[in-house]
């Protein structure tokens, strides 16, 4: 038995230390149904949902040097959010989904290394998508430099006589 846990654990440390982000949500009341609708909706954004002992995330997430104030919060019934890449795009799902259908409920989350309340992932849920953000840097970057030439060709146009 004692090797089935530790081969858990393993498993459980590769997603976390895979993935930069871990979300922990009470499932409590949720049907197999909307489990896996959860799941499906998750999956599109490269993101994973799974549930384990709370003792053997403790482990894994003390192996992976997460803060211990996370291990307070693994108790009950708790699934855990991973992913690949879009920490934002998880959030904005889980969020979504909890206003939808009022489950699951946040718990807590680590966002490279540092603990998030669920107000801080509600926060991360709100903010626009990374091609949002990245358009608005560009707009933000191209900015004076379209304004120099926009006051360039009117000056030109005005040092030019008129036919």
């Amino acid at each position: 038995m004692k090797a089935e846990k530790s081969l858990v654990i393993e498993d459980l440390l590769k997603r976390v230390n895979a993935s930069p982000f871990l979300f922990v949500v009470d499932y409590t009341g949720l049907t197999v149904e909307k489990f896996a609708e959860l799941r499906k909706r998750l999956r599109a954004c490269s993101a994973e949902i799974h549930v384990y002992k709370n003792n053997l995330v403790k482990k894994a997430a003390e192996k992976a040097g997460y803060p211990g104030e996370i291990g307070p919060h693994l108790t009950g019934q708790s699934a855990y959010v991973t992913g690949a890449k879009d920490v934002y795009a998880a959030a904005k799902i889980l969020k979504n989904f909890t206003a939808e259908f009022a489950k699951p409920v946040m718990k807590v989350g680590v966002l490279d290394g540092n603990l998030l309340d669920a107000a801080s992932i509600k926060i991360l849920a709100d903010l626009p998508s990374r091609e949002v953000l990245l358009s608005q840097l560009l707009g933000m970057l191209q900015a004076p430099a379209s304004a120099l030439a926009r006051v360039l060709k009117a000056k030109s146009e005005l040092e030019t006589p008129a036919s």
